[in-house]
């Protein structure tokens, strides 16, 4: 199971109050488990990604183990602490401004 952290909108969203956690098949990619979590939480479509093209919404980042996953390729492997449930995948919503 892969730990998915969401931002607190996305939360409300999917009707969860905490941390959700999601089956992912090998091999485990932010492709993977994106698809695991719409499919969990079909109200999340096309809030992380783009409902046809499937890329990240520019607002919406990616992390994982202390590091900034959003530039990643979508099938590149996540990091093995992930797919062994270790340590939780970030879906962090970006700010701007000034």
């Amino acid at each position: 199971m892969i730990k998915v952290i969401l931002p607190a909108h996305l939360r409300t969203l999917a009707n969860v109050m905490r941390d959700v956690e999601v089956d992912v098949p090998e091999p485990v990619t932010q492709r993977t488990v994106l698809d695991a979590l719409e499919t969990s939480y079909p109200m999340l479509r096309g809030t992380i990604r783009d409902h046809v093209t499937q890329q990240r919404r520019p607002m919406v980042r990616f992390f994982a183990c202390e590091r900034d996953l959003s530039h990643e390729e979508p099938d590149a492997p996540l990091p093995d602490e992930v797919a062994a449930g270790k340590e939780p995948y970030w879906i962090v919503g970006a700010m701007s401004g000034g």
